[in-house]
């Protein structure tokens, strides 16, 4: 049997996700036709149907789903070759891909990351914001090398560390009537209008559950993107907003916020450490690792 090349097996994950050759060749930049004689080889090389046609395009077979997850694996293990040999060749340096959600990014990776450079000035960080769900996926799929998320059910077969604690708090704008208390119970609070953050980040997803415990939605009355934009919006009379207390606390002194703590329980998050294999970890990536699980 001749040998499955990389190439191919990356064109042939891209179509079985993607759903379309049409689609993959567009991500991947190269013609279509390219793509489907390659998958065509693949076939051929292991004598079984990867792919079956449907009205939408195309779905894997049970084997081309087992094959996606193989390739995933072996794409890995030839990324962490090239990582190991530039970290070898050059000493302690190199490029760690870090994917991290916004409450990590805001609270603490600023002084954390800045004290590992001190220390490693020739390791390189690619910093890229997620949602919790999307650091999981990230780190899952070797899109990223280390992930940092709010802990949330996922699913993907990662290892995890702890690593920091947050706590939410309830900002409000000063003349709103909640701003009279020094704690509340999210409940207390369904009545009033919300400013919320975008649906798949993990405090958008915890408030949605914890409103349908209580047979309630949040009333959304207008969505932003980041903590900033939030701020900005409670400050012009929009509507509440939920956030770690840290960030709420800063943005409170300089936009004359108040900020009530929330007595219920799940306002206690953990934030964890995401790799999908810390022994098969670059060396790069183990000190920061090392270096953030300190901090």
């Amino acid at each position: 049997m001749a040998t499955l090349d990389p190439l191919s097996l990356r064109l042939f994950i891209s179509v079985a996700e993607a759903g379309t050759i049409a689609a993959a060749a567009e991500r991947e930049h190269i013609a279509a036709a390219a793509i489907s004689k390659r998958i065509s080889e693949i076939e051929a090389q292991l004598g079984i149907a990867l792919l079956r046609r449907t009205n939408k395009g195309v779905e894997a077979t049970a084997a081309g789903q087992r094959l996606v997850a193989l390739a995933h694996r072996a794409l890995h293990e030839l990324d962490d070759i090239a990582v190991h040999m530039r970290d070898y060749a050059s000493g302690v340096s190199g490029l760690i891909r870090l994917g991290a959600n916004v409450s990590s990014v805001v609270q603490f990776l600023p002084r954390e990351i800045q004290s590992f450079a001190r220390q490693y000035p020739r390791i390189h960080i690619q910093l890229e914001e997620k949602s919790s769900i999307g650091v999981v996926k990230a780190v899952a799929e070797n899109a990223v090398d280390i992930g940092i998320f709010t802990s949330v059910p996922h699913g993907y077969d990662v290892q995890t560390f702890p690593y920091h604690h947050d706590r939410l708090a309830l900002v409000i704008p000063p003349d709103q009537a909640l701003a009279r208390h020094q704690c509340v119970a999210f409940a207390d609070t369904l009545d009033f209008e919300y400013v919320g953050l975008p649906p798949d980040t993990a405090i958008s997803q915890q408030l949605t559950r914890a409103a349908h415990e209580h047979a309630r939605s949040v009333n959304l009355r207008i969505q932003v993107t980041g903590y900033d934009a939030q701020c900005l919006m409670i400050a012009a009379g929009l509507g509440l907003g939920v956030m770690p207390h840290a960030v709420a606390q800063h943005q409170a002194q300089t936009l004359g916020l108040s900020v009530v703590s929330l007595t219920d329980a799940w306002a206690e998050r953990e934030l964890l450490l995401a790799v999908r294999s810390l022994a098969a970890l670059p060396v790069a990536c183990s000190l920061l690792v090392a270096h953030l699980r300190r901090g």
